[in-house]
């Protein structure tokens, strides 16, 4: 199943490093199901960022396929990925472009981790442009589902030791 992402605009006041306040518009991505969910997600997680009231401007959806978080990287770059096939009917390349945003510290490092992410791709590609998007942050849905599968995996880990010490007492 695809994931659908959304852009959400938000405007509140803002602390600025100088103590002073202003009012100011950010970019927020996260993925959802429908408008309705994209806005009662949007308003939860602001809700945790700031204690002020803010005004959910806009929200779009975007044209993002993927989306690839990096650690210790701060800003959010826009890549254009162009997938080339070839028509054997025409005879020509044929492109088709897909968008990716990749979190890296510049655009070198943003086109180094376009690369990384296409690996593994059989298809001929380019990365024809790379942009600084205005986006701040990301908000991926979570289910809690990876939370139980790690301690369903600690419990069979759990479950598995003390069967291997029970067939050892009945070894002896």
């Amino acid at each position: 199943m695809s994931v659908t992402w959304y852009e959400c605009k938000v405007k509140y006041r803002k602390i600025q490093e100088t103590g002073e306040q202003k009012v100011t518009t950010e970019t927020y991505l996260l993925d959802a199901i429908s408008y309705t969910e994209a806005e009662t997600r949007i308003n939860q997680e602001m809700a945790a960022y700031t204690r002020e009231e803010f005004l959910i401007t806009n929200i779009k959806v975007a044209n993002f396929s993927e989306v690839h978080p990096v650690e210790n990287s701060d800003r959010w770059f826009k890549s254009k990925v162009a997938l080339i096939a070839f028509d054997e009917n025409s005879g020509k390349e044929r492109k088709t472009n897909i968008y990716m945003l990749v979190q890296a510290n510049d655009l070198k490092e943003a086109y180094d981790n376009t690369i990384e992410a296409m690996k593994g791709t059989t298809g001929d590609y380019t990365v024809p442009a790379i942009t600084e998007s205005p986006i701040m942050d990301v908000f991926p849905y979570f289910t809690g589902e990876e939370e139980q599968l790690e301690q369903f995996k600690v419990i069979e880990k759990t479950q598995t030791a003390e069967e291997e010490v029970l067939e050892d007492s009945e070894v002896e």
